[in-house]
């Protein structure tokens, strides 16, 4: 029986089409439902998970709608998945009960895997600084590390330079803040959570990184004993004076002990006092003018008293 060519041809057409369709399926990223306790931390993740009022509105809401946007993981060698964005909806699903999430699985490097797992998690709208501080120095660090793959030969310093520069690009912070973020990642932990907790300002803190670890414990000490928060100044006193060999306990007690210029200059209350006082939807402009204008009628109703 003679062979149709015609028909061998659109045959194997077919064929060559389907193979190319189905390779294209298959590179395709496809959603898979993942056992949630399969689903496994990204190691040295610098971003805390917390109890807060936002994680309860993620439990309420992926308890009514489920988890809407998939996670993304990469297979583990030990087995399970490491998930490399979607740590706070893993806590959250978990929380309300469910046993499966949608993931999306991709094969990626250490280092590729850093860069998107940081990259993921600066989209939040509240960071703390120590998140910040761990997040900018290990992208910073997979970033170096694939340029030293991609090119063996090139200069380590420049490698280096343009690493910082498109960590800072990739930030909108300039090149200058993201050094001093990275600073922080010298702080003993007690230090880097005061810096969390707003009991240290961040200006001070940069300084303080420079502090070995044995000074820092000093200066915690007497901070505790002076029950003083540092200021910018006194945190520069403290870091020459570490530089130059002349830290102690006692040098940084005196220091602490100081009164601060602006103890003396003005008074402080705290947002969380004044809002005990005041409608929740008072901006800081009209409780200052309210403020104002009880202390005027105060200062009258004193004059009026003095004249009597």
């Amino acid at each position: 029986m003679p062979i149709d060519s015609g028909n061998l041809a659109l045959k194997g057409l077919d064929d060559l089409f389907s193979t190319e369709e189905n390779r294209q399926e298959e590179q395709r990223e496809q959603v898979q439902q993942i056992p949630i306790d399969a689903l496994h931390p990204f190691t040295s993740h610098p971003f805390k998970v917390l109890d807060d009022e936002a994680m309860t509105r993620t439990v309420e809401s992926i308890a009514q709608y489920g988890v809407l946007a998939p996670l993304i993981a990469r297979p583990r060698p030990e087995g399970g998945y490491e998930i490399i964005s979607g740590h706070r909806r893993q806590y959250a699903a978990k929380l309300a009960g469910l046993d499966t999430l949608p993931v999306i699985v991709r094969q990626m490097s250490d280092d590729a895997a850093v860069i998107l797992m940081v990259d993921s998690n600066l989209q939040r709208e509240h960071i703390l600084p120590s998140e910040r501080a761990f997040a900018y120095k290990m992208k910073l660090e997979a970033i170096k590390n694939q340029g030293a793959r991609s090119d063996l030969t090139s200069r380590q310093v420049g490698e280096k330079l343009w690493s910082v520069t498109q960590v800072s690009t990739d930030a909108n912070e300039s090149e200058r803040q993201i050094h001093r973020f990275i600073r922080l990642t010298n702080l003993v932990p007690e230090l880097l959570d005061m810096v969390d907790e707003k009991k240290i300002s961040f200006n001070p803190a940069v300084e303080l990184s420079y502090l070995d670890e044995s000074q820092q414990r000093d200066f915690l000490e007497a901070m505790e004993d002076t029950q003083n928060a540092p200021s910018l100044s006194q945190a520069q006193q403290l870091k020459k004076m570490a530089q130059q060999g002349e830290f102690s306990y006692e040098k940084a007690f005196d220091v602490m002990g100081q009164e601060k210029k602006s103890e003396k200059d003005t008074v402080t209350i705290k947002n969380e006092t004044l809002r005990k006082y005041f409608p929740r939807s008072y901006t800081p402009k009209q409780m200052e003018e309210k403020i104002i204008q009880l202390l005027d009628a105060w200062q009258k109703k004193q004059q009026r008293r003095n004249e009597r």
